[in-house]
C-alpha cells in the first residue's frame, strides 16, 4: 500500500462521516433516526438494500468460490432465481400490512396482532442471532481487510467497525441509506476496474472461458437435494430459496427497515421491484470477475502461490495486492470496506430499532427517544465490534454455517407473520408454539439427516410445520377480538384489490424470472 492508496482510503472514510454528520442535522425524532422520517425516495432504498447483500465476503466469497472452490462454480447462481418471485409476495402481502400500520419495528406487529409476549420472543431471537450473524460477519471482513492493507487483524476490525458505529450512531436510517448509495457507486466501480485489468491480463472473454473446467461454467445442478448429496441443488434453491428471501426481505427487520422507511406502501413495493431486477446482475458481475481472475491465476504462478490451499477466498485480495497500479489498490480497498460497511450499518440500525422499541421503550416511555436511540445504536456497535475481537478460531466453522443457521429459523419467522397477516383465528400462545415446532424439526432434521437433506430444504419444512400446528391449536382457542385485527390481516379481497395495482410490476418480475432462468439452463446445458 502507497502513501496515494492510503490517502483514497482516508478520503472514501473522511467523506463517509462528513455526509453523516450533515445528514445527522434534520433528525428531531426516533422516526427521524430510524425510519428516516419516511420521506426516503424509493430508488435509494432499492440500492441500500442491493447495497446490504454486497458484504465484503460477497466480493471476496463469490468470485472465489466460482473460480477455485472445489465443487463451486456458476451453480452459485441459483441462490438468485428465487429473488423476483420472493419480492411479489412481500410486496402484495407483507408490505401492505407493515408499512400500512406505520410501525418501527416488524415485531411491533406481533404486539398489535397477538400479544406483547410474542412480540418479545421473537424479537429475542432476532436480536441474538442477528447481533452474533453481524459479529461474525465483521471478524471475516476484518481478515480481508488485513491481508488487503496490511494492518494487524484487531486494527481492521477497529477500523471497519469503529467508522460505521460513528456514522450510523450521528446519522441513524439516512445515513445508512446515503452512505449506501456512495457505497455501491464505489463497490461497482472496484469491481469493474478488477474486471478490466483482468480480462486484459487472461487474453479476453475466449481465454478465460478456456481457462475453466467446463463442469465449472454449469450454472445447473439437475438435483432436488433429498438423498442425492448434491452441493448446489436447483430445486433445493428454487423451493428453499422462495421462503427464504420471503422471510429475509419482509420480516427481518435488517431488510424490512428500508420498506418501514418508505414514503408510502408504492414507494415500498417499487423499491422491492427495483431490488429484485438488479440483484441478479450484481450476483453475475461478482461471478464474471471470479471467471476473470481465476484465469488469470491459471496463467500466473504469482498469484497461484499466493493464494493458499486453505485460504482461497484470498484469491481477490491478492490480485489486487500484486497487480493493482498505486491509487486503483487504495480504490478497491475502499470498494472493500465499502461493501462490509454497507452490511455492518444496516445491521446495526435494525438491532437498535427492535431494541429501543420492543424493549427500552415499554420500560422508560418515548421521551428521548432519539438521545436513546443513539445510545442503543453505540452499545450495540460495541458488542459486535468486542464479539467480532474476541470470536477467534470459531469464526471459520461459523462463517460456513450462517446460511444453514439462518435457514434454521426463517421458516418458522416467517410462519408467524403470514399466520397473523393471513389467518384470522390465529392466537399469540399458538404461535409461539408452532414457532418452537419449527425450529425443533429443524434441528432434529439437521442433526439426525446431515447432508441427505440439502440445509435449503429447512426453510420449507420449518414454515410448514410452525405453520400446521399454529392453525391446528388456534381453532381449539376463542377467536380475537375483532376490533384487535383492525389493519393486521389481509383479506383475500384486498388482495385481490392490490392485484391489478401491481400488474406492471409483477410482470415485469415475472419475465426477469423467467430470463434468468433461460440464462441459466442455457449456462447448465452449452
Amino acid at each position: 500500500m502507497s502513501a496515494l492508496d492510503w490517502w483514497v482510503i482516508a478520503g472514501y472514510l473522511g467523506g463517509t462521516l462528513g455526509l453523516s454528520a450533515w445528514l445527522a442535522r434534520r433528525q428531531t425524532t426516533a422516526a427521524d433516526y430510524y425510519v428516516g422520517g419516511r420521506t426516503l425516495p424509493w430508488w435509494a432504498l432499492a440500492i441500500s438494500i442491493l447495497a446490504t447483500q454486497s458484504s465484503a465476503n460477497s466480493f471476496i466469497g463469490i468470485p472465489a468460490y466460482v473460480a477455485l472452490v472445489p465443487g463451486g462454480g456458476l451453480t452459485w447462481l441459483q441462490y438468485e432465481l428465487m429473488v423476483p418471485m420472493a419480492m411479489i409476495v412481500v410486496m402484495l402481502v407483507l408490505v401492505p400490512v407493515l408499512r400500512g400500520l406505520g410501525v418501527i419495528s416488524v415485531y411491533e406487529y406481533l404486539e398489535r396482532r397477538f400479544d406483547r409476549r410474542t412480540r418479545v420472543w421473537l424479537s429475542v431471537v432476532f436480536l441474538l442471532s442477528r447481533g452474533m450473524a453481524t459479529g461474525v460477519a465483521l471478524y471475516a471482513a476484518g481478515l480481508v481487510v488485513q491481508v488487503s492493507t496490511g494492518l494487524s487483524l484487531p486494527w481492521a476490525i477497529v477500523l471497519m467497525g469503529g467508522i460505521t458505529v460513528v456514522y450510523d450512531t450521528m446519522g441513524g436510517m439516512r445515513a445508512v441509506v446515503w452512505t449506501d448509495v456512495v457505497q455501491m457507486a464505489v463497490l461497482l466501480g472496484g469491481i469493474g476496474l478488477c474486471a478490466v485489468i483482468a480480462w486484459d491480463m487472461a487474453g479476453g472473454g475466449a481465454a478465460i472461458i478456456a481457462a475453466h473446467d467446463p463442469a465449472r461454467l454449469a450454472a445447473i445442478e439437475w438435483a432436488h437435494g433429498v438423498g442425492d448429496g448434491a452441493r448446489a441443488p436447483l430445486w433445493g434453491f428454487v423451493a428453499g430459496g422462495l421462503v427464504l428471501y420471503i422471510s429475509y426481505y419482509g420480516v427481518d427487520q435488517s431488510q424490512a427497515q428500508r420498506t418501514l422507511s418508505a414514503i408510502n406502501v408504492p414507494g415500498a413495493q417499487r423499491a422491492l421491484v427495483l431490488n429484485g431486477v438488479l440483484r441478479f446482475p450484481l450476483t453475475l458481475a461478482y461471478a464474471g470477475l471470479g471467471l476473470a481472475i481465476g484465469a488469470v491465476a491459471m496463467q500466473q504462478p504469482a498469484l497461484r502461490e499466493a493464494v493458499p490451499a486453505d485460504r482461497l477466498d484470498l484469491l481477490v485480495p491478492r490480485f489486487i495486492e500484486l497487480y493493482l497500479p498505486s491509487g486503483t489498490r487504495g480504490l478497491l480497498v475502499a470498494a472493500i470496506l465499502a461493501a462490509a460497511m454497507s452490511s455492518l450499518d444496516s445491521a446495526l440500525n435494525s438491532l437498535s430499532a427492535a431494541t429501543l422499541r420492543d424493549f427500552v421503550e415499554p420500560r422508560m416511555g418515548v421521551t428521548r427517544a432519539l438521545r436513546n436511540g443513539r445510545l442503543v445504536t453505540l452499545a450495540w456497535g460495541l458488542v459486535v465490534v468486542g464479539f467480532a475481537l474476541s470470536v477467534g478460531g470459531l469464526a471459520s466453522s461459523v462463517v460456513e454455517g450462517i446460511n444453514r443457521i439462518g435457514a434454521l429459523f426463517y421458516g418458522p419467522l416467517l410462519a408467524a407473520f403470514l399466520c397473523g397477516i393471513l389467518d384470522r383465528r390465529a392466537r399469540g400462545l399458538a404461535v409461539l408454539v408452532g414457532v418452537a415446532a419449527g425450529l425443533v424439526i429443524n434441528l432434529v432434521l439437521a442433526a439426525y439427516l446431515g447432508a441427505a437433506l440439502f440445509w435449503m430444504w429447512w426453510n420449507i419444512s420449518g414454515l410448514v410445520v410452525a405453520a400446521g400446528v399454529t392453525v391446528v391449536l388456534s381453532r381449539f382457542m376463542a377467536a380475537p377480538d375483532p376490533a384487535q385485527l383492525l389493519g393486521t390481516t389481509l383479506d383475500a379481497a384486498v388482495l385481490r384489490r392490490g392485484l391489478p395495482q401491481q400488474r406492471g410490476s409483477i410482470t415485469l418480475l415475472l419475465v426477469w424470472a423467467a430470463a434468468m432462468a433461460g440464462l441459466a439452463t442455457w449456462l447448465g446445458v452449452r
